[in-house]
């Protein structure tokens, strides 16, 4: 199997430093070629963490001139990512885009476009895709397991300190834009585009950041609603994250949604004689040997022509719509 070599575009995202860990733990399918941080600040905080420590930094001009570069990550700061993104597709490079894709929606288009012309893998950095038990629920909606689903519940909250909530006005939709994005990309997966949707995008005022740390948006289909719900306030909220799905012939809930995943089912035949109890039982959703290691997995596999992208430009594009919608865009 032929190494992926690939470049580490940006280091300014949260998640940054986890991509460099995984693309380290693969030797044997990725080829670090180095590290690019373009922005001199960014480099300067956040270049010295030890996950990029033994690695050529290289230049922009030195990224985009050299021949021997198969892929980026691009792991930039949110709102200049998707201009990183670019000057990669049009070098002819595979990218992995860390979410959500930015405030400007034709630019996005534009990514979307260049990658489908040039015959490039685009993947978006929405790991829990990958997540088994986000997986089973794909499976037990799309089989009809659970029968017509009626609602939709989601949480993705955290409890973030001044300073990160201040980092968060500059993005519209605060949130709901930064983090539910990921409850959004579920809820997508699942019951695609909504008839209606609704958000409210609120700044709890607590230790007066101004930011839009709580959040609510609620999508309208046929057959009920779907609520997602982002604070950046929240004791506990990263435990608390949560996914809901109701059917009418069962129930699917994932709380925590990770470390550990904790998925729990309920069939509707289980409380036809007694609902008023507890019927729901445990599932082992799958092993997930890490948070992004299966994605990123999938990804080498796309850009070496072994593997079809599952999530097509149409699936990105009108997920990223509906989430600048929401965040009013």
């Amino acid at each position: 199997m032929r190494k992926l070599r690939v470049i580490h575009y940006g280091i300014a995202h949260d998640h940054s430093v986890f991509a460099m860990q995984m693309l380290r733990r693969y030797p044997d399918v990725f080829e670090i070629v180095g590290v690019c941080e373009p922005d001199e600040t960014a480099r300067r905080v956040f270049g010295g963490k030890d996950e990029y420590a033994g690695l050529p930094w290289l230049s922009e001009d030195e990224v985009l001139s050299r021949e021997d570069i198969d892929a980026a990550f691009c792991e930039g700061f949110e709102l200049r990512s998707v201009s990183d993104a670019q000057k990669c597709l049009d070098r002819g490079l595979h990218v992995h885009l860390d979410k959500p894709g930015g405030t400007d929606l034709a630019a996005f288009r534009r990514l979307l476009d260049t990658a489908t012309e040039k015959k490039l893998t685009f993947q978006m950095g929405y790991m829990y895709r990958w997540n088994p038990a986000m997986q089973y629920v794909r499976r037990a909606v799309r089989s009809g397991a659970l029968g017509t689903i009626t609602g939709i519940d989601a949480t993705f909250s955290v409890q973030y300190n001044e300073e990160k909530k201040n980092w968060l006005r500059q993005f519209p939709g605060g949130m709901l834009f930064f983090l539910g994005c990921h409850s959004l990309d579920m809820i997508y997966q699942l019951l695609g585009q909504p008839l209606s949707a609704h958000a409210w995008n609120r700044s709890s005022g607590f230790e007066d950041g101004g930011a839009f740390d709580s959040c609510l948006a609620v999508l309208d289909y046929p057959n009920g609603a779907a609520t997602i719900r982002s604070s950046g306030v929240e004791p506990n909220g990263y435990a608390d994250r949560m996914l809901k799905v109701v059917g009418t012939k069962g129930t699917v809930k994932i709380q925590p949604l990770e470390t550990p995943t904790v998925m729990r089912v309920s069939w509707a035949k289980d409380g036809e004689a007694n609902p008023y109890y507890d019927y729901s039982t445990g599932v082992f959703p799958g092993f997930l040997p890490g948070r992004y290691d299966a994605m990123f997995l999938d990804f080498a596999a796309m850009a070496r022509g072994e593997l079809e992208n599952p999530w097509t430009a149409e699936y990105e594009y009108g997920l990223q719509k509906l989430l600048l919608e929401l965040c009013g865009q």
